[in-house]
């Protein structure tokens, strides 16, 4: 086995070495760091290399789970691991040197499926924005071409799993944060259901629902088989997903029968008009899915087709931006001014303070109304077909801030997600397959969203098309098999 055959696998392949023998937990870890001290340089995306940990689990007693020794990097921001740095893009919290205590449960979840966290990765400051920027660690490259954005918030994740520096890489998505990166990178980026993935110990939900937890990887068995092993509800949760009838990694090969496919091509609320390239790859989608034996039929999802959208997942937004800055106040037991955060989020956290209680719940009532509005929409159709993004990934430097504006990143990142955005004001979930390649050799996702708590039927038509549309062979310019060669 060469280093450039054991960049190239996925994580459940990894972990197939390991029990039969055929690689050890630290042959894996060690070649994993060798990985990322060779591409990180060029990428920016480990922030918190976890390399002696990582050396003394890897040689200790491993739990036998489905990924014993398989390293993994985890985002810095929302879940946080005992003893090691937690920032979540904050020079702030850099500055005092910040650290956690305990792991939150998702991550002795990780463990407990056996992976062996290698590193942090880089985010944007509390997770702001749709590109992997902050001014406390500088921007994370994409491996496609450096001069461009691995997306966000996830995109430190995004750039070490599509570079070869791990196989599966943490990722948490507020907006699109998962499929955003994922779409921009080249990877599978699956947002589960709303209250499928537990935020205990700390958190019932944040953003009354918002965000959701996961990863992005290279494969669709990897999705499936790692949300088996971090999936169901925590002591305490307010909610959780329905039960599902089997594990999900059981869902692959599954005949999905022939589904009803609606197909959105246009921006909800049309404001304006998605990039020709991104709609482009979506009907190709639709052509593939109709080859397969699906219908396919044009529909703008009318039921939850509304401007005021943006403005309500804006009110809930910003409400979390204020409290995310409360939270850290009280964790640290510091206060937290406006020299301390990037101009634009205390521009959002300001905007966020200034909305009302009654405020904040007439966007909850909106938002719970489009969930069912939606759930209406899947009495015809089993599934929605949308562009991931509205455009290809974007340069480094397009959200730069803007002292006239500061709110400006904000607008500039409204194309973007745009359609990621309604499954999280709906609880729906949804993934990014990257199906199609730009004309300048950009990686497009294209998004399928299915009924709330229908990740079995995302996953099997997501495996589906990767059987009948493989991506497996794509290489970025860095990456870690050229690397180890």
């Amino acid at each position: 086995m060469s280093p450039e055959d054991l960049a190239r696998m996925d994580a459940t392949e990894q972990a197939k070495l390991v029990r039969a023998g055929k690689a050890s937990p630290a042959e894996l870890v060690e070649a994993a760091i060798e990985r990322i001290e060779a591409l990180n340089p060029q990428l920016n995306a480990v922030i918190h290399p976890l390399f002696d940990k990582a050396r003394g689990a890897a040689a200790g007693e491993l739990p036998e789970g489905p990924f014993r020794g398989v390293p993994m990097v985890i985002k810095d921001l929302g879940p946080h691991s005992a003893g090691d740095p937690f920032h979540e893009g904050m020079q702030w919290a850099k500055e005092i040197g910040w650290t956690e205590d305990e792991d939150t449960l998702l991550v002795r979840r990780f463990r407990e499926a056996g992976f062996v966290l290698v590193g942090k990765t880089n985010t944007p400051e509390l997770g702001i924005l749709p590109t992997t920027e902050p001014e406390a660690y500088g921007p994370t490259r994409n491996p496609w071409d450096t001069d461009h954005s691995t997306g966000g918030s996830s995109g430190g994740s995004a750039a070490a799993v599509a570079s070869g520096m791990v196989a599966v890489g943490h990722a948490n998505d507020g907006g699109g944060s998962i499929r955003i990166p994922a779409s921009s990178c080249g990877l599978v980026g699956l947002k589960p259901s709303r209250g499928r993935v537990s935020m205990a110990p700390e958190f019932g939900d944040i953003m009354s629902g918002l965000v959701n937890d996961h990863v992005v990887c290279r494969s669709v068995r990897d999705s499936a088989a790692i949300l088996d092993a971090i999936a169901g509800p925590g002591p305490g949760d307010p909610y959780a997903a329905p039960p599902v009838a089997r594990p999900f990694a059981e869902e692959l090969g599954v005949d999905p029968g022939r589904l009803r496919v609606g197909l959105m091509t246009t921006p909800p609320g049309g404001q304006f008009e998605a990039h020709p390239v991104v709609v482009d790859a979506t009907v190709q989608t639709a052509e593939l899915l109709e080859s397969l034996g699906h219908g396919v039929e044009e529909d703008r999802m009318s039921e939850i087709d509304d401007p005021e959208f943006v403005q309500t997942f804006l009110v809930r937004w910003s409400a979390g931006v204020a409290w995310s800055i409360d939270w850290w106040e009280r964790r640290t037991g510091r206060t937290v001014g406006p020299q301390d955060v990037e101009a634009c989020t205390w521009a959002l956290a300001e905007v966020g303070r200034g909305h009302s209680a009654a405020t904040y719940l007439r966007a909850l009532e909106v938002h719970q109304r489009a969930g069912r509005a939606a759930a209406a929409w899947h009495e015809r159709f089993d599934l929605l077909l949308t562009p991931t993004m509205g455009e290809p990934p974007t340069r480094i430097g397009e959200y730069a801030p803007d002292p006239e504006n500061p709110l400006m990143p904000i607008v500039r990142a409204t194309p973007i997600a745009t359609f990621t955005a309604m499954a999280n004001l709906t609880g729906q979930p949804a993934i990014s397959l990257p199906l199609h390649v730009s004309p300048d050799g950009l990686p497009i996702g294209v998004q399928l969203i299915a009924p709330y708590g229908a990740e079995d039927l995302l996953l099997r038509v997501a495996a589906q098309l990767e059987e009948a549309h493989p991506w497996a062979g794509r290489e970025p310019d860095v990456w870690a098999g050229r690397a180890a060669a």
